[in-house]
């Protein structure tokens, strides 16, 4: 029985084009989606688009990843960031504004976005099916789909009113190519501080680059101008199994075995939220 094509996605096809021969049109074929020269591409039952061909990517979050970030998110500990994240992606945007997440992960934040804009519609891009899951339900009006975002996007040149970045790799020549000449990129970062008490305890956790805000910079500044720069940083505390749910959310998690939590009083009750929330304009 063909899948029903989601009413957001619907809404949506008129930003996509098709990912092998670049043709501006897909359409909906039979439960799929189809380009005039005739690439098909399916529709999961969950309700996201499989756009992504080829080589598949494997850094995407698996389903321990997912159900951790959903478990951690839903206590609403980074309520602030997305508060922030939203406020500058709805400034200064039209009343029927789209909205691009690239790396949207399980569509917290880009459901944050459109509850801010309720004219807007929004795309989440990820490679993880698992978290496209969540994605595709994340909010009535956000259409999701897997894509990798090394690879040039599966877009119209000029299509998108914001990008959002939240903990996510970027790639700023699409950024540039996808937006609006008015468009606005909002990228989220951590600080040196962020979680720092689960750092310092932890065994195996990732750290943060020192030179990553550098790189950054560099990387950005030939395609866009900083409007603004917001630090959101507070104290988070951490009941019952937030701790562990925090851990296994993030990259951290392949690098950290349970073993490395055995022991009274290893996980800390709470931690310093700490990030950067940049607003840049296309150069």
């Amino acid at each position: 029985m063909p899948v029903l094509l989601p009413p957001a996605l619907e809404l949506s096809l008129d930003l996509l084009h098709c990912p092998t021969c670049r043709t501006p049109c897909l359409r909906p074929h039979h439960g799929a989606l189809r380009c005039p020269a005739g690439h098909t591409f399916d529709i999961a039952r969950h309700g996201y688009a499989g756009l992504l061909t080829g080589t598949r990517a494997t850094s995407g979050d698996d389903a321990a990843m997912v159900q951790a970030r959903d478990r951690f998110l839903s206590t609403g500990s980074y309520a602030p960031i997305r508060h922030v994240v939203a406020r500058l992606a709805a400034d200064s945007v039209p009343e029927q504004a789209r909205i691009l997440d690239v790396g949207c992960g399980t569509g917290y934040y880009l459901a944050g976005v459109l509850d801010q804009l309720p004219g807007a519609r929004g795309l989440g891009l990820d490679t993880s099916v698992r978290a496209l899951r969540s994605a595709a339900r994340a909010h009535d009006r956000a259409a999701a789909a897997t894509w990798d975002v090394f690879r040039p996007f599966p877009l119209a040149d000029g299509v998108a009113d914001v990008v959002l970045d939240v903990f996510a790799p970027r790639n700023p020549a699409e950024f540039h190519r996808v937006l609006r000449p008015t468009g606005r990129l909002i990228v989220v970062r951590p600080t040196g501080r962020h979680l720092a008490e689960l750092r310092g305890r932890v065994p195996g956790m990732v750290t943060i680059d020192p030179a990553k805000e550098q790189r950054l910079h560099r990387a950005l500044d030939p395609f866009f101008k900083v409007t603004v720069t917001e630090q959101v940083e507070y104290p988070a505390a951490l009941a019952g199994p937030d701790a562990l749910n925090l851990l296994a959310m993030t990259p951290s998690a392949r690098h950290v075995s349970r073993a490395d939590l055995t022991g009274d009083g290893l996980l800390p009750d709470r931690v310093t939220v700490s990030v950067l929330v940049t607003a840049y304009r296309r150069r």
